[in-house]
């Protein structure tokens, strides 16, 4: 054994020299004792944005938590190393956030997805232990078989749970249950300061935990996570509203979301033309008779759409028509445009997948999207609707623009996630996500792209400047952007990376932390 680790730890510094040279010499798969590493791939240096394409020296397939932690502790102790480290799910960042330019990627869907569960009995709680690499959409699966589910959800299900939470996971539930960051029981890391793996929670090694949730990869490695599970529902009512104003719009979804004994489910989007209408209804399977006049280039008409659901669990005694129909009188839609259909669970859950294959099969699923998500203080939610209408042409949208309120007190304040400040006591505030396409087959080459991408960054700097808002996934070009995103909690964010990960080893696309600065200078 000891011979074994030996062998290892040269054939690390052979690795380690290797990358730190300008020749590249892993241009096959190498067998560095036990660990599984592969060249560069197309898949490692791209993501769903299609923005940047930073390509790493080698890929890392991790077999178990054990490979991760024998290449991150190897690098810590090595004085000669510059590499850098990158986590990589299922890739839906949007400015390569899991890249790592000459690097290592660790592919976390390598790791076997294991999934063990424990049911409750009355009273107490269920949970599931899953594997960090494996995706939402299998821990549903799974869960459901035993008639059970996670709280909190995001709207894409075919990325990772070490990934969302990473950030914090956000979706119709938020306002109820709160992020999928407020979720987890317990977690597994690996932290590059010594490559250690170590179990945290709220109650042991808290100051991990808090620090890796919501912690943008900076911290440690997420291998396996303790999910809070609940009672699925066999079915639900989803139904959909429409509105022509806009503060009417936004004083529904504040009514909705402050009855969560009543609805599980609020989002809401707006409709900017018939594109953006169609693709929001391929997957709600109902005949909508709503087909508003949307005025002129000149002279656009904007509407707005809310949608809610009930959960049905049909053997408790509750009638969810009646349930729907009692909150819908107390709405203010446009008369008339109410709709509402019972679908699975499952179907609701997963109802991005629908649309996700019908944009594949158009050839417009892998293309650019130049995303910018936002959270935004209630009081400032007007103004961004009218920044937004500033910035973007209704005629040529193409994509979705999310609005719907979340609630503060449902977010824990130890996290690494950042939340704008409010200002008040008011709890509710805003998720705002522009989630559009760019096809370069259509007419949006580089230059195009590049002028969405500069209006996207004016509208996060107005908001930002004006409204107090805070990027949710967010990207930022300088360190200096950074220290701004954090505010008053950069401070502990940059103490945590000191202690976590003192080489800055982890997360280089970010762009948060310079490789190796051991003495991080704090934002005046």
């Amino acid at each position: 054994m000891e011979v074994a680790m030996v062998c290892t730890r040269v054939n690390l510094l052979l690795l380690i020299l290797s990358l730190c040279s300008p020749y590249k010499f892993i241009q096959s798969p190498m067998d560095f004792g036990p660990l599984n590493l592969l060249p560069t791939t197309t898949e490692a240096s791209s993501d769903f944005g299609r923005i940047l394409f930073h390509s790493p020296s080698a890929v890392l397939k991790p077999q178990s938590p054990r490979d991760i932690s024998l290449l991150l502790s190897f690098l810590s102790a090595s004085s000669l190393s510059k590499v850098t480290v990158a986590a990589r799910g299922a890739g839906h960042s949007i400015h390569g956030q899991a890249q790592a330019l000459d690097g290592i990627v660790v592919d976390m869907c390598s790791l076997p997805s294991q999934i063990e569960f424990y049911r409750g009995g009355e009273g107490d709680i269920s949970y599931a232990d899953v594997s960090g690499g494996a995706m939402w959409i299998e821990l549903l699966e799974q869960s459901l078989k035993l008639g059970l589910a996670p709280r909190s959800w995001t709207d894409y299900l075919y990325i990772t749970i070490g990934g969302t939470l990473s950030n914090a996971g956000i979706s119709g539930q938020a306002f109820k249950h709160g992020p999928q960051i407020s979720n987890v029981l317990q977690l597994e890391v690996v932290t590059a300061g010594r490559g250690e793996t170590v179990t945290c929670s709220p109650t042991k090694d808290a100051e991990l935990f808090n620090a890796v949730l919501g912690g943008l990869g900076q911290f440690g490695i997420i291998t396996r996570a303790r999910i809070l599970l609940q009672e699925a529902p066999l079915k639900v009512k989803w139904t959909r509203a429409f509105y022509d104003d806009f503060g009417t719009f936004t004083k529904d979804q504040e009514l909705l979301v402050s009855m969560p004994d009543l609805v599980d489910y609020v989002e809401g989007f707006i409709v900017m033309n018939k594109q953006s209408l169609h693709g929001t209804s391929i997957a709600f399977p109902a005949n909508m008779g709503f087909n508003p006049d949307f005025g002129t280039k000149s002279s656009p008409k904007i509407y707005y759409c809310i949608e809610f659901a009930v959960h049905d669990y049909q053997h408790k005694n509750t009638n969810v028509d009646q349930v729907v129909e009692a909150i819908s009188m107390q709405m203010s839609h446009i008369g008339s445009h109410l709709y509402s259909v019972e679908v699975s669970y499952f179907d609701f859950l997963n109802r991005v997948r629908m649309e996700e294959m019908s944009l594949r099969s158009s050839g417009l699923w892998e293309v650019h999207h130049p995303w910018l998500n936002m959270f935004v203080p209630k009081a400032g939610i007007s103004d961004l609707r009218d920044l937004l209408m500033d910035n973007i042409s209704p005629d040529n949208f193409e994509g979705l623009i999310l609005i719907y309120p979340l609630l503060r007190d449902k977010w824990g304040t130890n996290t690494s996630a950042v939340l704008p400040d409010s200002g008040s006591t008011d709890q509710v505030m805003y998720v705002v996500g522009i989630l559009r396409s760019a096809n370069p087959e259509e007419g949006c080459s580089h230059d195009c792209l590049q002028e969405l991408l500069r209006r996207h960054r004016h509208i996060a700097d107005t908001a930002g400047a004006r409204l107090g808002a805070k990027q949710y996934l967010a990207h930022h070009p300088t360190p200096a952007g950074w220290h701004q995103h954090f505010g008053p909690r950069w401070e502990r964010f940059a103490d945590r990376k000191v202690r976590f990960d003192p080489l800055s080893i982890l997360g280089p696309g970010q762009g948060i932390f310079a490789k190796g600065n051991k003495n991080v200078v704090y934002a005046s």
